[in-house]
């Protein structure tokens, strides 16, 4: 009875290629599993490297159009800002950036300029477009007193707030 030795390759040209050059293996591939390959590995570096975006986020629940302004505190100072409109059921991110404010304060009318959102903090708007730094004295300095509704946002760095029919 003869036993079979394995044969051990002398040299790595008597590996298969895929021992030899793992990257050459890949594009040794069929078609179909090189891209799925490929894609697998451009889905992982996107996910590796991208950051979770932080953001604060109105959605409009109603059936209606709405226009919405915001305030907040930036660089120490009271600002508001305006106008973003948001279709019926449709979200906006009015807020891009890290929240570094325990507190976001919103406005928001109907088409038609009546408020449909409001609370118990006045800030300034104006019928256009609009930035405005200092809530103090709007009428005085030419803007529009509106009261904001107050949302606490718990210092979480992303906040969705759902604007219903049913919102104080």
């Amino acid at each position: 009875m003869e036993l079979r030795r394995s044969r051990s390759p002398r040299s790595s040209a008597d590996l298969p290629i895929e021992q030899r050059d793992p990257l050459r293996a890949v594009f040794a591939l069929t078609g179909h599993m090189r891209l799925a390959v490929m894609a697998g590995a451009a889905l992982l570096a996107v996910l590796s490297s991208s950051e979770a975006r932080a953001e604060f986020t109105v959605c409009n629940q109603t059936l209606d159009v709405v226009n919405l302004a915001v305030g907040q505190k930036v660089d120490n100072a009271d600002q508001t800002d305006g106008w973003w409109t948001i279709g019926a059921n449709q979200c906006v991110n009015v807020i891009r950036e890290k929240l570094t404010n325990r507190y976001i304060y919103i406005y928001a009318t109907d088409v038609f300029g009546h408020a449909i959102l409001t609370g118990s903090t006045e800030m300034c708007i104006e019928r256009r477009r609009f930035s405005i730094r200092g809530i103090d004295e709007c009428w005085q300095r030419g803007h529009i007193a509106a009261q904001f509704l107050e949302v606490d946002t718990l210092e979480q760095v992303r906040w969705t707030f759902f604007l219903t029919g049913s919102n104080p």
